[in-house]
């Protein structure tokens, strides 16, 4: 038998490399950018467009789905046409892929600072996008499944496994998670309120970081180092072990990050045990990795590439060593809301997935445009200053979260909180947060650099667009009766996406069902009623500006936060709440009961320059909510929608919704006129007002003692 001629496609993994590097610089431009902004305020540049809470979620988004994506795309279109023997099963489904994966993030660049925001951490994307991602990511699938199908390669290497629970994961993860109900083209509220809401949101957004961030990493890992090293993976017995443990296990431990909330108590230990767990499946695959180089050490001291891998997986089995500790309940009452989360996500984020992304770039570029690479000095100063970055970046977080977190506990002999003014604990950690910003900005000029040696080494060389190849075509299975029984999983493509699919669904159905399906894990409170329509409409440009990125709404059983904030939170005050806005960061005080602690006056010179009434105050001025008139012409269509998601609101109340918008306006506009503050009531500046005044109020807002 002869053996089959045919051409690798290196021209869509060129696409996805640059893609990588451009979206790269540009998501942790951003980042710097609100680094910045959280201890000059003035960085905001008195612009709404480029606020802190406008921009904050570009940030995200462009790191995790414009720079980690790209980088995903990248590695699994190389890596997958070499272990299958195959080309991509569709050129024009790759240039599909492509095109319209970068017109997500575009859109995104767009309305991100517009202020179209669903406000769910890494999924703000309102609902057209959300849609264009799920019609992208089937077209990934296709091409991926397709090239399965018709691979040369009997068995299928354990990086493929992975890309395998990386598709349907995700496709199961973004379905549930946005299911909205949409209002206009540019505005939905979710199905979920409340409770519901929180957990579906943490389910997702802890297994985006699983799924997104970490199995098709894993993947690559388990491709690109033992190529670069030239040596076998340690162990093929302990990526079983670490591939099924990992996807079975990982999927539990989202309610982690709701401890000591409103979420049921059941749910939160479900979270914690699963994920104590995790860490034995997350260094399996570290140690996998990092034993791959037994007797390789030289190798490692020369080459710059295994450097960024070894940093790498240093930095992912710190991560997940972290995670688990974090979700010990009396870690968690210290660390949750602090910027020690900052630390420990930007460790994985800069580490694991930048490093690993830098790695394969180096090694790859030279190899498709048959070069050298232009500077290996330039690599290893990129290597040193991206190390150092991370240091100077993430300790002085660890000690700005360790600070805050003790600060907001601590009492007098007298039985008195030491710092009952929430500003205090803000002002003592801005040296933290300037060193943060140095540290950001070392790794941000090591991308630069990075991104200048690699486009020297393409201009050197000359990309091999299609690169010949040859392969057996693949016969016939034949049963072999001793076979080791995971390798016969490992011919059949479609057992392993269902026999995945079974094994991430588990966790997910066990712990949302009850949630939606037994009343008795969300009570309902009969005192607490819906919002009002101006309040509806103040809760939206909440949204809007991003103000859940520093205020939680989310009052833990503790003595030290019921003293400073009121009453602990009910999971029946959240019912009408689409979607929830519990918040994952203090950056300001919590502002759950809110309402009638300061006048009308009081928000509205806050609003307008914070430090007036703040001194010291990092939080930036909203001037430009009282020149923007409130569009009340979307009123009765949000009230329906509202109606439609449940919220107990009067048949044909839409109708006159407005009317009692317009009252309450005015009210709010006479009273602030009594404090000879001019402001014409249908301004948006009265909306937020009324929503502010409102938090708390359905429950009697007076502090345990």
């Amino acid at each position: 038998m002869h053996p089959e001629k045919f051409y690798y496609d290196n021209k869509i993994v060129r696409n996805f490399a640059i893609a990588t590097i451009a979206w790269g610089i540009i998501g942790m431009s951003i980042g710097l950018l609100i680094a910045t902004q959280l201890y000059s305020p003035s960085m905001n540049m008195g612009n709404q467009y480029t606020s802190y809470g406008r921009i904050r979620p570009l940030h995200t988004n462009a790191v995790i789905f414009a720079f980690v994506g790209n980088a995903i795309f990248m590695g699994v279109y190389y890596s997958l046409q070499r272990l299958l023997k195959a080309r991509m099963f569709s050129d024009a489904l790759s240039k599909i892929h492509f095109w319209g994966w970068q017109l997500i993030i575009v859109a995104a660049a767009i309305t991100l600072p517009l202020g179209l925001s669903t406000s769910h951490e890494y999924a703000e994307l309102e609902w057209p996008i959300d849609i264009a991602i799920t019609i992208i990511w089937v077209v990934f699938g296709v091409n991926m499944f397709g090239t399965i199908l018709k691979r040369r390669e009997k068995h299928l290497y354990v990086a493929i496994w992975f890309y395998i629970a990386t598709f349907v994961t995700v496709a199961v993860l973004h379905i549930v998670n946005s299911f909205e109900l949409p209002v206009s083209i540019f505005k939905s509220y979710y199905v979920f309120a409340g409770v519901q809401d929180a957990l579906v949101q943490w389910w997702y957004g802890h297994n985006a970081v699983a799924f997104f961030l970490t199995t098709p990493y894993l993947g690559m890992m388990y491709y690109f180092l033992p190529k670069m090293a030239n040596r076998p993976i340690y162990s093929y017995r302990l990526s079983i072990l670490h591939f099924w443990a990992l996807i079975f296990i990982y999927i539990w431990a989202g309610p982690h990050h709701l401890l000591y909330t409103s979420l049921p108590g059941w749910a939160q230990s479900l979270g914690v045990a699963f994920s104590i767990m995790l860490i034995a499946p997350s260094w399996g695959g570290m140690i996998n990795g990092l034993l791959t180089l037994r007797g390789a050490w030289d190798k490692v001291r020369d080459d710059v590439t295994l450097k960024f891998m070894v940093v790498a997986l240093t930095a992912y089995g710190m991560a997940t060593f972290e995670g688990p500790m974090l979700a010990l309940k009396s870690v968690n009452a210290i660390a949750h809301y602090t910027d020690w989360i900052i630390a420990h996500v930007h460790v994985g984020a800069l580490g694991w997935n930048g490093f690993l992304t830098f790695g394969i770039l180096y090694w790859l570029i030279p190899r498709i445009y048959k070069t050298t690479l232009y500077s290996k000095k330039l690599a290893g100063f990129h290597f040193w200053i991206g190390t150092l970055g991370i240091l100077f970046y993430a300790i002085p977080l660890y000690w700005a979260g360790f600070t805050q977190g003790l600060m907001w506990k601590e009492f007098t002999p007298e039985g008195l909180l030491k710092y009952p003014n929430f500003l205090e604990t803000v002002t003592r950690i801005i040296p933290m947060y300037i060193m943060r910003s140095i540290g950001g900005g070392m790794y941000l000029t090591g991308v630069i650099v990075m991104a200048y040696n690699l486009v020297k080494t393409m201009r050197a060389g000359k990309l091999i667009s299609n690169e010949a190849a040859e392969a057996l075509p693949l016969l016939k299975e034949v049963q072999e009766p001793s076979e080791f029984w995971h390798r016969k999983i490992e011919r059949k493509p479609m057992v392993l996406l269902v026999l995945s699919l079974i094994v991430i669904l588990i966790g997910g159905m066990v712990e949302m069902l009850p949630t939606f399906f037994i009343s008795s894990n969300v009570p309902t409170i009969a005192s607490v009623k819906p919002y009002t329509p101006l309040e509806l409409q103040g809760r939206d440009i909440y949204i809007k500006e991003g103000c859940v990125g520093c205020h939680s709404q989310a009052i833990r059983p503790f003595r030290s936060e019921t003293e400073r904030y009121g009453d602990y939170s009910k999971a029946g005050e959240f019912v009408y709440d689409h979607p929830f806005l519990w918040g994952s960061k203090r950056t300001g005080p919590d502002l759950q009961r809110e309402g009638g602690k300061y006048s009308n006056a009081w928000h509205y010179n806050h609003m307008m320059d914070p430090r007036t009434m703040s001194p010291g105050s990092i939080m930036p001025a909203y001037d430009w909510l009282i020149d923007q008139k409130l569009d009340t012409t979307t009123t009765a269509t949000k009230i329906r929608a509202m109606q439609t998601l449940g919220v107990p609101y009067p048949d044909g109340y839409a109708a006159i919704a407005n009317q009692d918008l317009d009252k309450q306006a005015k009210e709010i506009s006479a009273n602030l006129a009594i404090d000879k503050i001019k402001v014409s009531s249908d301004k948006e500046i009265i909306a937020i007002i009324a929503y502010l005044q409102r938090l708390g109020t359905d429950i009697k807002n007076k502090p345990l003692k």
